[in-house]
Parts: C-alpha cells; structure tokens; sequence
C-alpha cells in the first residue's frame, strides 16, 4: 500500500515525523551560550561573584508562522532548512563594573540568535537581555567586609 492510496503523498523514511524541543531545553541551550559570550569579557567576569554567572532565561517556543514558499522547496534560498519553530525568550544577566554593558548584551543576543539557529533549526522572534544587577570592585569588598 502505498502512500496515494492513503491520500497523502509517499514521504520517504528518513523524512518523516517531526522534531519538539522544549522550552526548558531551549533556555539551557541559551543560558550556556549567553554564559560562554559573556567569559570573553575578561574585565567584566572577574567582578561577578561565582554563584552570580550563570544567566536566567525564560522562554517560549512555539510554531513558526508560515511563510510563502512558492516556487521554492524546504530549503530557503539561503541553503538552510526553514526553520520549524520560533522561539521568544529573555536573558537575565548580571554583569562586572565598570564594563561595556552594550557589547555584552549585543555578544549574547547575536550569539544565542546564532546557535540556536544552528543547533536547533529555530529562528529567535523576541530576544530581551536584561541587566539585574551590576557588580564592582569596591561593591565586592564592602560586601566582603561586612561578612567578618
């Protein structure tokens, strides 16, 4: 029996069923990439206490919108694999002072955009990176000594 008789056309084996990857292990994915852009800021890593470096993510992935694919296959004329989810997140971070804030911020939503495209075939629709708390040199020490 083939698939026409079914109603629906034959899809060879390694093309059928469907990829889902959850929310939770989209935001791990994004939490170890934000993490890995932000230790390339040497000036700004040291100054953030150990327990503070990993960011938060929150996020939401759902099917992407469909676009018009007329005369064009399932790949986009880019050579890529359209992607099959889009996903909307936020980033919370805490960064050293003083530091560049912006490149930071630029570094982890470019870098998070990139790889999950790569490694999940997902396109990132919203990405916000917040700054929650900022850590300095003196901020450090004062907290030090208030602990003795």
């Amino acid at each position: 029996m083939t698939g026409e008789a079914n109603g629906r056309p034959d899809i060879p084996r390694g093309e059928r069923g469907a990829i889902t990857i959850a929310d939770r292990v989209v935001a791990k994915i994004a939490s170890h990439v934000a993490r890995e852009a932000l230790s390339r800021f040497t000036d700004s890593v040291g100054h953030v206490p150990p327990g503070r470096r990993t960011p938060r993510v929150t996020t939401s992935v759902r099917r992407a919108p469909e676009r018009d694919t007329a005369g064009r296959d399932a790949e986009s004329a880019g050579g890529q694999q359209a992607a099959l989810r889009e996903a909307r997140m936020r980033i919370t971070v805490e960064l050293g002072y003083p530091s560049d804030i912006g490149a930071q911020c630029a570094a982890v939503r470019r870098e998070v955009t990139e790889r999950l495209r790569t490694w999940a075939g997902m396109e990132v629709s919203d990405l916000v990176v917040s700054v929650e708390r900022l850590h300095s040199v003196h901020t450090r020490h004062t907290d030090q000594e208030r602990v003795r």
